[in-house]
């Protein structure tokens, strides 16, 4: 059913489907989500029969398609399967006419959701009208609440890594102390030296980096296999964008930089005679 300016598209749970003899009268199609299809066996152009309860004797149907639910993180979890069918047919089928407890309203491009919302609220009782925006809003206050719990994860993790950086830098430098002193004992300037070890850091951060980025990719892509198998949808469980990626690796060298810079400067500051030590 195509109302002018409305798109009705209602989800309605399975209650009951099996197959039923076909009849001669032409019987009126519904669509079947691809994962309920292959659960039942089902294909287009089949007949079943849909009750509202397993004590009622419903209505018999063709399977007139079967779609793909769009990915939707709220609804993955879930495990539900829906069939769509016409207004009518499941105005009829519920025994309860011109009743809906939800639809879609479409737009002409150019006019503002926020608007249009408005202009409808006041014009009849017993409904509310909210934007995709709002409804998409307020159906996502569980994965803000996840993503600010992963940001929190990710900020300690970042502080425990510059510290362990740090540690790593301070113990390789130390290990080329008596280096040091000669080059200080022949007359290489302390920014030399200094240059040369931040370089280093440098490079290893760089390296680093270019680790740590295929590990993460390895890592998405297999997460994304399993939990796609595991709950048969194709929603992307880990993505990996090229900002993530650019803010990971220039802070990656940034903290590099930072170590190695404390610890050369620890190095270039220390007397020659201590860094041989005789002092």
């Amino acid at each position: 059913m195509r109302v002018p300016g409305v798109l009705l598209n209602y989800l309605f749970p399975l209650f009951g489907a099996f197959l039923a003899p076909s009849q001669s009268v032409p019987l009126r199609p519904i669509a079947v989500d691809r994962q309920l299809a292959a659960e039942l066996g089902l294909s287009v152009g089949d007949t079943v029969r849909l009750a509202p309860s397993t004590d009622s004797a419903g209505q018999v149907f063709t399977i007139g398609a079967v779609y793909d639910p769009r990915p939707d993180p709220a609804e993955v979890a879930k495990g539900e399967r829906h069939v769509r069918l016409h207004l009518a047919d499941l105005a009829g089928l519920l025994g309860t006419p011109d009743r809906v407890d939800r639809l879609s309203i479409g737009l002409i491009p150019g006019i503002s959701a926020d608007s249009a919302a408005a202009l409808l609220n006041p014009s009849a009782y017993g409904y509310r009208v909210y934007s995709s925006r709002a409804v998409a809003s307020e159906s996502s206050q569980t994965f803000l609440v996840v993503s600010r719990f992963h940001r929190a994860i990710a900020v300690i993790t970042i502080v425990a890594s510059a510290v362990f950086l740090l540690c790593i830098m301070l113990l390789k430098v130390e290990e080329r102390r008596r280096d040091a002193a000669v080059m200080r004992f022949v007359g290489v300037r302390r920014r030399t030296i200094f240059g040369a070890l931040l370089l280093e850091a440098l490079l290893v951060a760089a390296l680093g980096s270019v680790f740590g980025t295929g590990l993460a990719y390895f890592a998405g892509a297999a997460t994304n296999a399993y939990y796609q198998q595991f709950f048969h949808t194709a929603l992307t469980f880990s993505l990996i964008t090229p900002a993530i990626v650019s803010f990971s690796i220039a802070l990656s060298l940034l903290l590099g930089l930072g170590a190695g810079a404390l610890a050369a400067w620890r190095l270039v500051h220390t007397p020659p005679l201590v860094l041989w030590g005789r002092g």
